[in-house]
């Protein structure tokens, strides 16, 4: 006699979602670093996600000298990003005829795994498309191909009214070069922070790679065991990834950066359950969250190299 729905959903909770959970983490070089880097952050609630934002310096400030009268005079320093919450989800159905033809808990079991590993690949490639999603699907969260402008509205505040909101975009270099690669660095460094992470397509990989001397291609050990290929910058890993935008090489700087989630409903298992008009047993893994930026000045990107 085959499990019961108890019994699969139990099983299935227990060894097969937290394995679909790291999965998930595993699939991207920056969702696996901003789960290392503590930039995961679960929040019980709320009608949307504020980001807090200083953006000006104090005006009232200055030398002075003896008695002379101080200003107190107050000016606008602090806004906030908003970002809405945005759900997903990926099922796992059992129907009637294949659990017949795998009959035996062993095999019913091996079938739940299967297709739990189908739910992953597709939660994963959901995720991963919101992380660079440029907020074309107004269901997805948004994420680098939003922020990564000069002339969007990122977090509800215009980049084209507030210089200060928008990030270091270089379209016009086709050609990859260390001098552009240095360049865009710059811009993306203010003070004594700096970008902590390079993404690039697979072509723009090689091209970094072939600019390299044999003795400068180090790499980061820690991105290297997580299974990305990477050759360092200064200092930072610079990434190969499948869903980087052709023709890109971005950097970010990971503290500037945070993926949400709903405390209650992140990678939420729902039991299999069997609906009253199909001849299945399914299940659910639900996930409610945002991506979110609060400094698009530390972010950059080349979006044209070609060569």
């Amino acid at each position: 006699m085959p499990l019961s729905y108890d019994q699969l959903s139990a099983i299935t909770k227990k060894h097969y979602i937290p394995k679909l959970v790291d999965g998930v983490f595993d699939s991207d070089p920056l969702l696996q670093r901003l789960k290392k880097k503590d930039r995961y952050k679960k929040l019980g609630g709320g009608t949307s996600i504020m980001m807090p934002l200083n953006y000006a310096l104090t005006t009232a400030a200055g030398w002075y000298s003896g008695a002379d009268t101080l200003s107190t005079t107050d000016n606008d320093q602090i806004s906030a990003a908003e970002y809405q919450w945005k759900q997903g989800y990926a099922n796992i159905s059992i129907s009637r005829d294949d659990e017949l033809k795998n009959m035996g808990d062993a095999q019913v079991i091996d079938l739940v795994k299967s297709k739990t590993e189908i739910a992953e690949k597709t939660l994963t490639d959901y995720i991963q498309d919101g992380l660079y999603s440029s907020g074309t699907n107004a269901k997805s969260i948004v994420g680098l191909g939003l922020f990564l402008s000069t002339s969007n509205t990122v977090g509800g505040i215009s980049q084209s009214s507030y210089s200060w909101w928008k990030a270091q975009i270089d379209s016009s270099t086709t050609t990859l070069s260390m001098a552009a690669l240095e360049a865009l660095f710059n811009l993306c460094t203010i003070n004594a922070k700096s970008p902590t992470l390079g993404l690039v397509t697979r072509a723009n990989f090689g091209r970094y790679n072939a600019l390299l001397q044999p003795q400068q291609r180090f790499t980061d050990s820690d991105t290297a065991k997580g299974g990305f290929q990477n050759v360092m910058f200064k200092g930072i890993p610079i990434v190969m990834g499948s869903k980087i935008p052709t023709n890109n090489v971005i950097f970010v700087n990971e503290e500037n950066l945070a993926l949400f989630a709903h405390k209650d409903e992140d990678f939420r298992f729902e039991p299999f359950q069997k609906p009253v008009n199909q001849n299945v047993k399914t299940a659910k893994v639900f996930w409610m969250g945002a991506f979110g930026s609060d400094n698009n000045r530390m972010h950059g990107a080349l979006t044209a190299v070609a060569a």
